[in-house]
């Protein structure tokens, strides 16, 4: 069968389940961590494959859709100060972006893209991300909130948890094998959360008050203009990661995705998908690598086996003992798989720039790159007519503006 072939067969039902499975540990985290729905993100994750699918209905590349690590912090932020509904509405505004730049790429190709938001204004983005992060992972670890303020958990016995979680998620990584390799978030989550229920952590009244049958907690987003610019700059960095992911995809299939359907089309499907999912109140949707990897394996190509993936995410969100298991898994758990997760995610950047040879000696690149990670890690904070701007979103933008405005380099200009 040629990866264009979609053929929709009962039998691939099992191989879908098994791709769900393979995302399922990272698509829960990041609702669990920014106080979002994990049911609403396991629904949206399916109707989000779903319309990525129906726009590249011709040649729809075999990926799976799901939870967005980047947005991680934004969503967090947003939520404790604007509430869910109006963190909605950037989220909606960051797949519309996306939808913009796949109109733009229609009209002036591909490498606009690359000119816009080139390594050196996406790498310390993505770093940022990862650092910005870090202390959220190392109170969690240590049995505290994500602000450190409440201890949850005395530090003894999280500790333990949160380290045993940790160290699973590496040996998984390195001496994995075959399919198991690809899970290392939900095996780190399944050995932590043992490990919990051995020194009686795990309070299982949730689960048992928890209905088989529910409507996970949908959210209308509510239009917030101070959500919006916060939010909408981040959306930089996952722009770039999916057109790493079509090319990651292509060289499994030997298709190449980035000619057909092709970036405007694939593009447009992730924002589509993205702002959809905003629409019900899940976290914005980005093409898994993880999935990626469990196709290279495999070998089954058939985007059908996709759409069964996506159709098993929409009936579990309807579980509610699902969403009640998901509610018991201690603090320390997520955050001893933070602690790795959160670092590779700054070492994502640091590949990002290594892989394109910036020049470091180069006192353009450099200007770029320290102020992006000064503006976005340091907190500066600017106002522009009451609305402010900070954090992540200020560094990428800093970074777009610098590298428009500042004179290339000459070949004598370097530091010596």
């Amino acid at each position: 069968m040629k990866p264009t072939d979609y053929n929709f067969r009962l039998k691939d039902s099992i191989l879908g389940i098994q791709f769900l499975f393979v995302a399922f540990g990272a698509l829960v985290l990041v609702p669990i961590l920014t106080g979002l729905d994990p049911n609403v993100a396991l629904f949206t994750a399916g109707l989000g494959t779903l319309v990525f699918q129906l726009i590249n209905r011709k040649t729809v590349p075999p990926i799976f859709l799901a939870s967005s690590f980047a947005f991680i912090a934004p969503i967090s932020y947003g939520v404790k100060t604007w509430g869910i509904a109006a963190t909605m509405s950037g989220l909606v505004a960051s797949g519309l972006f996306y939808v913009v730049l796949s109109f733009i790429i229609r009209l002036k190709g591909d490498n606009f893209i690359h000119k816009l938001l080139p390594a050196v204004v996406v790498g310390p983005v993505i770093i940022s991300i990862g650092l910005i992060l870090s202390p959220v992972a190392v109170n969690m670890a240590m049995g505290k909130t994500g602000d450190g303020a409440i201890v949850l958990i005395p530090f003894d016995t999280a500790i333990i948890i949160s380290m045993v979680s940790l160290f699973t998620m590496v040996f998984i990584s390195l001496l994995g094998k075959g399919i198991f390799k690809l899970i290392p978030i939900l095996g780190a989550i399944l050995v932590g959360y043992f490990v919990s229920i051995f020194f009686g952590v795990v309070d299982f009244s949730i689960v048992a008050k928890a209905s088989w049958f529910s409507m996970p907690n949908f959210t209308a987003p509510e239009f917030n203009w101070q959500a919006i610019i916060f939010i909408l700059p981040i959306a930089i960095a996952p722009a770039i990661e999916h057109i790493g992911d079509m090319l990651a995809i292509s060289n499994v299939t030997k298709m190449d995705y980035l000619k057909k359907p092709g970036l405007k089309n694939t593009l447009l499907g992730d924002g589509l998908a993205t702002s959809v999912a905003s629409m019900f109140g899940g976290p914005p949707n980005t093409t898994y690598s993880e999935v990626t990897g469990a196709v290279t394996v495999t070998k089954a190509f058939n985007p059908a086996i996709m759409t069964w993936a996506a159709i098993a995410a929409i009936v579990l969100a309807f579980v509610g003992k699902l969403g009640g298991i998901l509610a018991t898994i201690p603090v320390p758990v997520m955050g001893g798989v933070m602690l790795l997760l959160f670092g590779i995610i700054a070492s994502v950047g640091i590949s990002t720039l290594v892989r394109a040879n910036v020049d470091f000696n180069c006192p353009r690149n450099l200007v770029i790159v320290s102020m992006i990670l000064v503006f976005a890690i340091g907190g500066m904070t600017f106002n522009f007519g009451g609305v402010s701007f900070s954090g992540i979103g200020l560094g990428a933008i800093t970074g777009i503006f610098l590298n428009l405005i500042l004179p290339q380099p000459r070949k004598d200009d370097h530091i010596l």
